[in-house]
């Protein structure tokens, strides 16, 4: 599937003002056979396809900072629809979105890293007679940005990035980042390396493609809170975007969406002739590659960190809208369906690519479709 990028810029938007009406809560033990709160249907005010039904309410949700410039895009479209449903999506990071969904605080949780089998086992407590399930939604590559003056192209292998990362590289003009950019004028400038401050997603995912890529400089074993030592850190996306962005020698890893305003991003060496760039349609390339690895309505992928393809972008991520499969309160369950019904549709799926993430594959995302009409 070939993708055409029309903008580095997120579609702006702010969270629709919230409202008197008292908030909706996630999966629990309500019973949901009633599907709806019984409300009239907005269904036949919704332009083009996006279908309202019985959904009203506040639906709070949380999690991944790396999709929420997706999600405003999206809630723009669906606040225009729906009138009665108010979206509030708090960007708090992977890690603490699953905690506040199994908390049963939140009605779905965004998260760039599949549940783990506890997660899955806690969530039968807020999932009454089902389980939490993985809804891949958004794809997209994770941006290596940096700041380094008079330098406007870099490229990076593996091995190079993580020794940077792993404070083994501290140094631009250091020999082997001098190799592989021969033509660049690297200058004698400490190197600011940015990790996120708050358990995330992208964290994961950049550590997996280590791990995959460079094991032998990055011996750790991975997962949402960083582990190397040194470096500085910041929290969430944004926060690492902004620091790129205002720190001389910075350089650090966020979704694509966040390398706005003059962000720099680096081009990966693989096993292709040239360098991948960091853009949607190379994401695209790789993610297609990817393996559904969920049992039952789970679809969780395994990602492929290396593609073979030219030109396919290999430091990718995909999130995933963390629901239950069965069990969710009766109240929210209409405006849930609702809203990612509409996310995974054709229609939602375009609007990713003018946000500079990567729609998910024809079939797999057809497959989340399915599940989502199921949900109860």
């Amino acid at each position: 599937m070939m993708l055409q990028r029309k903008n580095r810029r997120a579609l702006a938007l702010g969270v629709l003002a919230v409202s008197g009406a008292l908030a909706l809560t996630a999966c629990g033990s309500d019973n949901n056979s009633g599907g709806g709160s019984g409300s009239k249907s907005s269904a036949a005010a919704a332009p083009g396809n996006i279908k309202c039904g019985d959904a009203q309410g506040q639906l709070q949700a949380s999690g991944s900072s790396a999709q929420k410039n997706a999600i405003d895009a999206w809630n723009t479209q669906y606040g225009q629809a729906c009138k009665g449903v108010q979206l509030n999506y708090n960007p708090t990071g992977s890690g603490a979105g699953i905690t506040a969904f199994l908390q049963g605080q939140t009605a779905f949780a965004g998260s760039d890293s599949p549940l783990k089998p506890e997660e899955i086992a806690q969530s039968k407590k807020v999932c009454s007679g089902g389980q939490a399930i993985d809804l891949p939604m958004v794809g997209g590559p994770i941006a290596i940005g940096f700041n380094v003056p008079g330098v406007d192209s870099l490229v990076l292998d593996p091995s190079t990035l993580a020794k940077i990362f792993n404070g083994k590289i501290t140094n631009w003009n250091d020999a082997a980042i001098k190799k592989l950019n021969p033509s660049a004028k690297l200058p004698n400038l400490k190197i600011q390396a940015f990790h996120r401050s708050d358990e995330s997603g992208t964290t994961d995912n950049f550590t997996k493609y280590l791990i995959a890529t460079a094991k032998s400089d990055w011996p750790y074993s991975g997962g949402k809170a960083w582990q190397a030592k040194g470096g500085q850190s910041a929290q969430g996306s944004s926060g690492l975007a902004q620091q790129v962005k205002q720190t001389a020698g910075a350089i650090s890893y966020f979704e694509l969406s966040y390398a706005a305003d003059g962000v720099k991003t680096v081009d990966l060496k693989t096993g292709a002739a040239t360098p991948a760039k960091a853009t949607v349609e190379n994401a695209t390339k790789a993610i297609a590659s990817a393996q559904v690895t969920g049992t039952g309505k789970d679809l969780a992928l395994k990602l492929n960190y290396e593609p073979k393809e030219d030109g396919a972008y290999p430091l990718t991520l995909v999130t995933y809208e963390i629901a239950c499969d069965k069990g969710n309160k009766a109240a929210t369950l209409p405006a849930v369906k609702s809203f990612l019904a509409y996310t995974a549709s054709e229609d939602g799926q375009k609007m990713l690519t003018d946000a500079s993430y990567a729609p998910i594959p024809a079939e797999i995302i057809s497959k989340v479709r399915t599940t989502i009409e199921g949900l109860s």
